[in-house]
């Protein structure tokens, strides 16, 4: 793997991708944004996360059934998201959220 190309377009489009940057921009942001509850915000930002991807990826120019599956993409990542932020606080023996 190039290291230079970590982060990219590409791996963004990917479920794995998607959902570890949903993961870390929510535990960044969620003590800045304190009045959004966090399983929001992750929807939120799995939600802009995957419509920029898709507009940088094949274009604003996509079939309207691209971008309706984008909200539906985004509501699993966010869950998948959440739920690997669980099972490591599970793992680690901190429930508290």
């Amino acid at each position: 793997m190039d290291m230079n190309s970590f982060l990219s377009w590409g791996t963004l489009g990917t479920f794995a991708g998607a959902t570890a940057c949903t993961g870390l921009f929510t535990q960044l942001l969620k003590s800045i944004i304190k009045k959004v509850p966090t399983q929001w915000l992750s929807f939120l930002i799995a939600l802009v996360l995957l419509a920029v991807t898709t507009a940088a990826t094949g274009g604003w120019m996509q079939p309207w059934t691209v971008w309706a599956l984008v909200p539906l993409n985004a509501l699993l990542v966010s869950l998948a998201s959440n739920g690997a932020v669980d099972a490591m606080r599970a793992m680690k023996g901190n429930k508290t959220s």
